[in-house]
């Protein structure tokens, strides 16, 4: 795949995401969760943005420059924090179309993340390490909508880790 295809397919990508977050707003009825998702569509359309800029970039000059991306995703131990509040304002009005999207999105960010891993395996230098900034941000994507699912469903995992065995 040449610089320009990866781009292209990560526009992509990125413009599905961002989709699906912003229809999920709509599922959402708690405020703390719109501002999750608010916040997650935001972060999509920045890489939309940023990807659209790469490939004018490329096409113009036939070279891009990898511009380290800021990421409004905290922590692991911040989610954490953050979706034991967001589960106390929506766990009990929980919806399997709320559910139902988690679960989209997820399949789509992990789509996106193995992409980003392919192309920093199979590009050139310059490639690679413009997607290797997307790899780390789309960890932290993962991470959110795992937690989210998992508080949802109330299976008794935490980031796919068992909270309790009864063994």
């Amino acid at each position: 795949m040449t610089i320009e295809e990866a781009l292209k397919t990560a526009i992509e990508f990125e413009d599905q995401v961002r989709d699906i977050y912003h229809s999920a707003m709509g599922c959402i009825s708690g405020p703390v969760g719109k501002r999750v998702f608010r916040m997650l569509a935001k972060e999509e359309q920045d890489h939309l943005d940023y990807l659209q800029s790469k490939l004018y970039e490329w096409k113009r000059a036939g070279t891009i420059t990898a511009e380290r991306l800021d990421t409004t995703i905290p922590s692991e131990k911040v989610i954490r924090e953050g979706i034991s509040k967001l589960g106390s304002h929506i766990a009990d009005k929980a919806q399997g179309g709320e559910l139902q999207m988690l679960t989209r999105a997820l399949d789509v960010e992990v789509k996106t993340s193995n992409f980003y891993k392919n192309m920093v395996r199979e590009l050139p230098p310059e490639g690679q390490e413009l997607f290797a900034y997307f790899v780390e941000i789309e960890e932290g994507h993962l991470a959110l909508v795992r937690a989210e699912i998992d508080y949802l469903s109330k299976t008794g995992y935490w980031f796919d880790f068992k909270e309790f065995d009864m063994e």
